[in-house]
């Protein structure tokens, strides 16, 4: 049986504390379901990925991938592993675009950092190499811009800084975000495109 290194702390409050009745998993059973919706998440993946987002040992997690039944797939010419069932997107899928707020969970645990922050977008959309500090536009997968929001009384202000031209498919992708950011914060959304001068955690 596997187990994960222990918390920093030692141990932590029984979770029958909250859930009366509550009744834990055998724990290879709860590892493989913790690893399978990670990669479900985040995959394709490698057991160094899965180990540094656990904070766990990379040797530890190699040996919960080896006996987990993954699928190998290539990613940029290095190999890593899928959950079973999960595939790799195929091209040419519709465009996507999504405004991601501060520390979304899909840039902050996403590797590695160059597929997901390339060119320019590593240099403006991450802090010393830490993702998260700036919300990020994310187009068809990858960080493409960073945006800002200003709220007021009765609207709000956003300001997106794509860093390459969007297409007339992704600006319709971005204005539906707009508006449905809008709906979220029950105020009239206002959009301008041009260069996000706050700096992070703004």
């Amino acid at each position: 049986m596997l187990r994960p290194q222990p918390w920093p702390s030692g141990h932590l409050p029984s979770p029958r504390r909250w859930l009366p009745g509550f009744e834990p998993a055998d724990p290879d059973t709860a590892l493989d379901a913790v690893l399978t919706r990670y990669l479900h998440a985040y995959g394709p993946a490698t057991p160094a990925q899965f180990a540094r987002w656990l904070n766990a040992s990379p040797a530890w997690a190699a040996a919960l991938f080896a006996r987990a039944g993954l699928r190998p797939v290539e990613v940029a010419g290095e190999r890593a592993w899928l959950a079973p069932g999960d595939t790799v997107p195929a091209r040419g899928e519709p465009p996507l675009v999504r405004l991601l707020p501060l520390f979304d969970a899909y840039v902050v645990g996403s590797f590695p950092r160059e597929l997901l922050f390339p060119g320019a977008a590593a240099e403006r959309a991450l802090a010393r190499g830490q993702a998260g500090n700036h919300a990020v536009l994310l187009v068809d997968g990858v960080a493409g811009g960073v945006w800002h929001q200003r709220r007021s009384a009765r609207r709000v202000d956003l300001t997106v800084e794509p860093f390459a031209t969007l297409t007339p498919a992704h600006r319709r992708e971005l204005d539906a975000e707009v508006a449905r950011l809008g709906e979220i914060v029950g105020l009239e959304p206002r959009l301008s495109l041009g260069a996000v001068t706050v700096g992070v955690h703004a």
